[in-house]
């Protein structure tokens, strides 16, 4: 067997295989005695029909059955003779005619990982977000706190409804002038002010009376997910059928206990959120300066990347999308569902590019992950789980799971490195102390 191998591209190989005739033959006179045990052929006993009669009959059949033995028996050979580590199924391009008198040859193509012969890593500029925790963002965490143990009552005295209040409504809905018989709803409760429904209708609901009726006029965003909805005017008639006010509690030591039994006073809870903020911007910071590194990487190391392995890991950042949208009740329209899938299909390109681009560094310079990193990494994550670590390692031992953590820890040790490599530059501390920028900090006594 002969085999030439040329790189059609830096992510695509093809093999040019060629089977002397004398193999074609013995599996061609290998494939008749085979038919000829298990042959039916009228006027012959079985096995005992001669192979003229057999390859007017079958041949066709012969030929294909033979050719594609070959190309699967021979395949599997030739890319390991030649070294060649394909990424996605080889496929056959162009196949000559199997003639037991000549030699049969073939072609194959297949993705393969680029060669990459050097890696710009160094002196990268990065950006540091600040990651100050402030007495406003502690007090904003309070407040959430505090939102989430409001109480809902009745307004004693009762009065018209304000903003912040939580209204129950029974409503229809018309568009141009025919009523939408899945548009209404019975007891639907929401928050004034929360922009949870059309701005005109959460506008027209401030003000009006428990038991109050009214019509409402509101038009329809163009991004709503009903194209025919879009740009509409809508008219909602709508019956109030409660009011409830937030009654918050006061911020002092009972509050704080009410949270649970971690928190014997406010300053303890204050202690709590702080800690957990600062974690939280701790994460975010690293997060941050990763995906800098990354596109720093694809910025400064233009590469032709295997479009497989982008579809894979395409589907992978779907999946992931999926889930969170699944659990925030998330719905996109058909224009947001085709931007996101342009988006991913770009950072799962990026991201393939980055992870081929650090496995050529961390062969370069020759990084491992040792037993300690791993055990490292085993009580980290049972920290991050309420876990124990024992418990941990038995979840890692299935030999796909342990390989993706040793993947991981691989990823965060070239990480690591490039960043301090990096010339760091650190923001403003006062850019972490807006709301906007702040992230949430769990409690752990909610």
């Amino acid at each position: 067997m002969q085999v030439t191998v040329q790189r059609i591209s830096p992510v695509v190989m093809e093999l040019q295989v060629q089977v002397p005739a004398i193999t074609v033959k013995a599996e061609i006179d290998k494939a008749y005695v085979t038919l000829a045990k298990k042959a039916h052929v009228k006027g012959f006993r079985p096995g005992k029909a001669p192979r003229s009669v057999l390859q007017q009959l079958y041949a066709g059949q012969i030929i294909n059955d033979v050719a594609n033995s070959l190309v699967q028996t021979t395949l599997p050979r030739a890319l390991n003779e030649q070294s060649v580590t394909p990424i996605n199924q080889p496929e056959v391009t162009e196949a000559g005619s199997l003639d037991a008198k000549v030699d049969f040859s073939y072609k194959a193509r297949c993705e393969v990982q680029p060669e990459v012969e050097d890696v710009k890593y160094e002196g990268f500029e990065l950006t540091r977000p600040a990651s100050n925790v402030t007495d406003t963002m502690i007090e904003e965490q309070i407040e959430s706190l505090r939102q989430r143990q409001a109480k809902l009552e009745a307004p004693e005295p009762a009065r018209a409804t304000a903003k912040g209040d939580v209204v129950t409504i029974d409503f229809t809905l018309s568009v141009d002038g025919n009523e939408i018989k899945d548009g209404g709803g019975q007891g639907v409760q929401l928050e004034l002010g929360g922009g949870q429904v059309l701005t005109e209708l959460d506008n027209a609901l401030v003000g009006q009376n428990n038991g109050g009726t009214l019509k409402v006029d509101a038009v329809f965003p163009e991004t709503h997910p009903r194209a025919d909805f879009k740009g509409k005017t809508g008219t909602f008639d709508v019956k109030i059928t409660d009011v409830k006010e937030k009654v918050l509690p006061k911020v002092d030591d009972e509050f704080a206990k009410d949270l649970g039994a971690n928190f014997e006073s406010l300053e303890a809870l204050r202690a709590d959120v702080k800690k957990q903020l600062e974690k939280a911007l701790k994460e975010r910071s690293e997060t941050a300066l990763a995906e800098q590194i990354v596109a720093k990487l694809n910025e400064l190391n233009p590469l032709e990347v295997p479009p497989s392995l982008v579809e894979q890991q395409r589907r992978l950042m779907e999946q992931e999308v999926a889930m969170q949208a699944r659990r925030y009740n998330a719905k996109f329209t058909r224009e947001q569902a085709q931007s996101l899938m342009s988006q991913l299909q770009a950072d799962a390109e990026k991201k393939v590019r980055a992870g081929l681009l650090m496995a050529a560094i961390a062969k370069k310079l020759e990084m491992k992950v040792t037993e300690e990193d791993i055990e490292k990494a085993y009580v980290e994550l049972a920290e991050e789980t309420g876990k124990n670590v024992a418990k941990v390692k038995v979840e890692y031992r299935e030999t796909q799971k342990r390989q993706l953590l040793i993947g991981m820890i691989l990823e965060d040790k070239i990480l690591d490195l490039l960043e301090s490599k990096a010339v760091i530059t650190d923001a403003p501390a006062d850019t972490a102390s807006s709301s906007s920028s702040s992230p949430s900090a769990e409690v752990s006594a909610t």
